[in-house]
């Protein structure tokens, strides 16, 4: 049993030995440097407030990391190639600890020995297994990088070829994925010539994989030599990559595990207030020291994977928006605003790095302001990064710098100016909020007056655009049949602010709040539900920072929960009828809720046939983060075409259905601008429920 073993230093002299360990310790002293350079920039960064439930964060992070979920969502080749390579990765790591703990420990100090007999050879099995599974995986990487992929794509959305050179992305990615093959290779060259010159140990047949090279191998001469010489080479590239981590894409390795642990579920849902210390400054981000450490730890983890790239609404529109390389431009400023570079980095030309002042400004110059109004803030960047760059937050912190210069379209001054004027985008006189109900045969109670069970938080598209206000009456009149106690706020309710704040005008969203939910408090009522999915997030989420905590439906659930309580009966005489729908963002993506509609449309009797995009990976109608508010004339092809081309490419669809006033209003104008009337028609869900009643 004790026969069964290795030797470390085969035939190795001592003063070799000890070269090794000096060469070795020098490497991990080069190693920690570096990594001491990125704690010290994320140490440049505000609090973020991150570390309550710290036990909780790890074993969060820590089943993602394990399971690859969020590698494998969406991208199972990609997923299953990264399992592969991370546990074959981890497994040959742990065993190499053993292997130092067992000699350098145990041994040297104890004259113990645990790397023999049993234990040995379940030890090889292991590690063969797993080195042969890292080895599959990292080839499966290099085939899927050969094809080309869309998202592996560098070329940027936003300069001209020349302005940029981003070579050494590639490079870097080159450099990561074959020293780890040819480490993981010499490995075995190193086990397969140690198994042929010690002249094939029986027990060394659990190495199955170095048994198999070693009889491949048998009659090469000199192997005692080779053996040394491998061992060598296999040594050196180990340390050279130990030293590479952390000026490379490597690094992603130990930062995308903190960067998961210290993600928030709702961090875009719910946008970090300014505080009173950052308002005397400013309300956006002027220096690298405004961003929070996650923000800074965000830039680090970027392994330009490119799922953000390809998701985003704006970059397949045309716009000059890629969440990565916006991530990327941020990472290669932070390094070097603090005299830190990476070691294959991008590079600019002198006239398109955006740096001809002295002092750049983040938001314009580092970022182009034509990036960031570019963001519709759909969150599909956020909910398709597999390492937790919550990208919105740096977004729209950068665009509280613009809104604090004035810097954006006239468009959108307009409406700003109409919101803080009047409490809506359109400019009405908030005694016009409740026109829509004059055409109705019945009198919608006034909540301020009168005690109601739902207070109906109507928005400013269902109450003031004419093609919205039919379907607005819709919903009361549905409701008002089913005796559903309910009232309105009448010209007491304003936007509720949700795009004005991922615009970036913090105050103005502020003022908002504060004001709707003063006027909650005069209300009397129990619960609250909308038409709108934006009021709907953040009433939901972002009004209980400021002191309204309310339970609130999207009207779509509340249709559901009336449907389960007996109170709305639907037939299914829609049977046969062929639709397909359109999730949200800030219903679908932003809050989760994708089933109540689904089940809406199973109980009236509709064929849904799901388009490709949906639920949480559904596409942007390109109306969010204020771009209903702007130009998007200059667009290749707006998000909406792009999503009724969609629609249309599953066959014989009769209605495009959506739960969301702003879709209504840029889908119904998809529809004619693309060419397609009479193809497919745009219906709210209501619609379907009133034929179904």
């Amino acid at each position: 049993m004790d026969e069964m073993t290795r030797v470390i230093f085969r035939n190795f002299p001592t003063w070799m030995q000890v070269m090794f360990y000096a060469v070795a310790f020098a490497t991990i002293a080069f190693f920690l440097y570096g990594f001491w350079l990125r704690y010290k920039k994320y140490r440049k960064g505000r609090d973020s407030g991150r570390f309550n439930n710290v036990a909780g964060r790890f074993f969060k992070a820590l089943g993602k990391m394990t399971t690859n979920s969020t590698v494998m969502k969406r991208d199972a080749y990609a997923g299953v190639a990264h399992w592969m390579i991370f546990w074959g990765f981890i497994v040959l790591l742990i065993g190499t600890a053993i292997v130092a703990i067992d000699h350098d420990f145990l041994h040297l100090i104890f004259g113990i020995q645990i790397l023999k007999g049993t234990f040995y050879l379940w030890f090889s099995l292991f590690m063969d297994l797993f080195g042969v599974l890292f080895i599959v995986g990292l080839f499966m990487m290099l085939f899927r990088r050969g094809r080309k992929p869309d998202k592996l794509d560098y070329t940027r959305v936003d300069r001209d070829p020349e302005e940029y050179n981003r070579k050494g992305f590639a490079t870097d990615d080159r450099i990561f994925t074959w020293l780890l093959i040819v480490i993981a290779i010499t490995g075995f060259f190193i086990e397969a010539t140690r198994i042929a010159a010690d002249g094939f140990p029986e027990f060394e047949k659990w190495s199955f994989a170095g048994y198999a090279l070693a009889t491949l191998i048998d009659s090469v001469g000199a192997l005692n030599p080779i053996h040394m010489a491998i061992w060598w080479i296999h040594g050196v590239i180990v340390l050279v990559f130990i030293a590479y981590i952390p000026y490379s894409k490597a690094m992603h390795m130990l930062v995308d595990f903190a960067n998961l642990m210290f993600t928030e579920d709702d961090a875009v849902q719910n946008l970090p207030r300014v505080t009173e210390e950052k308002m005397k400054e400013g309300m956006g981000y002027l220096k690298l020291q405004d961003f929070t450490w996650k923000e800074l730890m965000d830039f680090d983890s970027c392994t330009k994977c490119g799922r953000c790239h390809v998701a985003c609404p704006a970059k397949n529109s045309g716009a000059p928006l890629s969440p990565r390389d916006l991530i990327l431009d941020m990472r290669t400023y932070a390094d070097s605003t603090i005299g830190k570079s990476e070691w294959f980095g991008q590079t600019f030309s002198a006239n398109g790095n955006g740096k001809a002042k002295k002092e750049p400004l983040i938001a314009g110059d580092v970022i182009k302001t034509e990036t960031l109004w570019s963001c519709t803030t759909c969150m599909a960047c956020v909910e398709a990064c597999p390492v937790g760059i919550e990208h919105l937050t740096t977004i729209v912190n950068l665009r509280r710098t613009l809104v604090d210069e004035g810097d954006m379209e006239d468009m959108l001054q307009d409406a700003l100016m109409n919101i803080g004027d009047y409490g809506n985008s359109f400019g009405k006189p908030e005694r016009m909020r409740a026109k829509w109900t004059k055409d109705l045969d019945f009198k919608i109670k006034d909540a301020r007056k009168e005690e109601v069970e739902y207070l109906w938080f109507v928005g400013d598209y269902a109450s003031f655009d004419a093609r919205m206000q039919d379907m607005t009456r819709k919903v009361a009149t549905i409701f008002n049949k089913i005796g559903l106690d309910f009232g309105i706020l009448y010209e007491g309710e304003k936007n509720a602010g949700n795009d004005v704040r991922r615009i970036g005008e913090e105050g103005l969203y502020e003022m908002l709040a504060e004001d709707n939910i003063a006027a909650f408090e005069e209300a009397q009522f129990k619960e609250i539900f909308t038409t709108d999915p934006h009021s709907f997030n953040t009433i939901k989420n972002e009004y209980p920072d400021f002191g309204g905590e309310y339970t609130i439906h999207h009207y779509t659930g509340l249709l559901c929960k009336l449907i389960d309580e007996g109170k709305l009966k639907v037939s299914d005489k829609l049977k046969g009828v062929k639709v397909t729908y359109h999730d949200p963002c800030y219903l679908g993506r932003y809050n989760g809720e994708t089933s109540a509609p689904r089940k809406l449309l199973e109980a009236v009797g509709v064929e849904l046939v799901e388009m490709p995009r949906n639920k949480e990976n559904s596409f942007c109608c390109g109306a969010g983060g204020g771009r209903i508010w702007m130009d998007d004339s200059g667009l290749e092809e707006r998000p909406s075409e792009m999503r009724i081309k969609e629609a249309l490419s599953l066959g014989d669809i009769q209605y495009f259905i959506i739960a969301c006033p702003k879709d209504y209003a840029m889908y119904s104008d998809a529809v004619k601008t693309s060419g397609n009337e009479g193809k497919i028609a745009v219906r709210d869900i209501i619609e379907l429920i009133e034929e179904a009643l």
